[in-house]
């Protein structure tokens, strides 16, 4: 029986895809640190990690850690990651260690021991900005937005002459641009992983990963998705907070279709080639967080729209998932009401520390905010 080594197996996406490699006959490893700024300060193992998977408790940036997970194991799926756009510009030494060391680390293990395949998550992150439409109906790469045209509240993005530019579904072939630190990790990760998948005789996959959400977030981690940040707040009986305007928009994929999508990848025969993995659709943040008031019933607590922005965030990325549909057969499944519905009911029983605040405060002391 095909096994399978999930690195950052008993987190949110990780456990997901846990279940659904076990409901489809494999075996499967976990490896994970049960970090505490996921699983709380006690990192004891989830209640809902399937009992059928092995749970390895250790570090991916400790080769003897990894050289025990990958014994017998067939497929890797690289999940592990510190995952977080904020805090990754003022805890660069972590972010760096765990995520590029941690690859590295994995990497090396596998050259002496190469497996049937390799799947690495990376993340929607590494666009930077998406691909945008100027007022010539062309397709551009849209720079940065200036700290000058920040501060001043000009959130659109716009072209060398002021004209403002359309958002358009992001490819896997717009060129990268990397605006944090978090970015430039997920770029490195998949990059490696490619690399060296290439060099060894691996066959390897990258799946950029957009917004996920769904149940077994972490809601107690300010610095999660979005969806599970806002959940913490109302949770709380606080109002969401949106930095900007609120417009900037994003595309929101349920963690059944991303986990849906590791198995689809783990069992293609692609090689050297990366994938968006997101809903194909777009909504605004200030939408989104309505639409999660609505139901969890709290339709009382309306957004909190800051005027401010964090370094490191993009305006509007949403993904074309055409050459996913193509070459992994991956199609989304769970409508995006749907998928919220089953949240709302998944957080009627959960309790979560609103830690947004003082993850502002902390932003906000480092010049991150403003």
């Amino acid at each position: 029986m095909t096994r399978v080594l999930i690195t950052g197996g008993a987190g949110f996406i990780g456990s997901h895809t846990s279940d659904v490699l076990l409901d489809a006959g494999y075996q499967v490893t976990l490896l994970d640190n049960l970090t505490p700024q996921v699983h709380g300060p006690t990192r004891q193992p989830p209640s809902y990690l399937n009992p059928e998977a092995d749970l390895i408790i250790g570090d991916v940036t400790d080769p003897a850690a990894v050289d025990r997970a990958l014994r017998g194991v067939d497929l890797v799926l690289h999940l592990a990651s510190t995952v977080g756009v904020g805090q990754s510009m003022y805890d660069m030494v972590s972010y760096v260690h765990n995520n590029q060391i941690g690859t590295a680390t994995l990497l090396e293990a596998l050259a002496k021991r190469p497996v049937a395949r390799l799947v690495v998550a990376s993340s929607m992150s590494v666009y930077g900005e998406g691909l945008c439409r100027d007022s010539a109906k062309r397709l551009v790469n849209p720079d940065e937005r200036s700290t000058r045209h920040l501060r001043s509240a000009r959130w659109e993005l716009e072209d060398a002459n002021g004209r403002e530019l359309v958002p358009m579904p992001t490819p896997e072939t717009k060129s990268p641009s990397l605006s944090s630190v978090y970015a430039l990790n997920k770029y490195a990760q998949e990059r490696l992983c490619l690399m060296v998948g290439k060099s060894y005789g691996i066959p390897a996959a990258a799946l950029r990963f957009f917004n996920v959400y769904g149940p077994r977030q972490a809601l107690s981690n300010p610095y999660t998705g979005v969806l599970a940040i806002f959940a913490a707040r109302l949770l709380n009986g606080r109002s969401p907070m949106v930095f900007e305007d609120g417009r900037q928009r994003r595309d929101f994929v349920h963690v059944l279709d991303v986990a849906n999508a590791c198995q689809l990848a783990l069992e293609s025969k692609c090689d050297g080639e990366v994938f968006n993995i997101g809903s194909g659709q777009s909504r605004s943040i200030l939408s989104v967080a309505n639409d999660l008031a609505k139901v969890m019933g709290r339709r009382d607590l309306k957004p909190h729209i800051t005027g401010k922005y964090r370094a490191g965030d993009i305006r509007h990325c949403f993904a074309d998932i055409e050459k996913s549909r193509a070459l992994l057969n991956f199609a989304p499944g769970v409508e995006f009401t749907r998928g919220l519905e089953e949240l709302a009911e998944y957080l009627a029983g959960q309790m979560a520390d609103d830690h947004v605040e003082k993850a502002t405060k902390e932003l906000e002391s480092r010049g991150l905010v403003a």
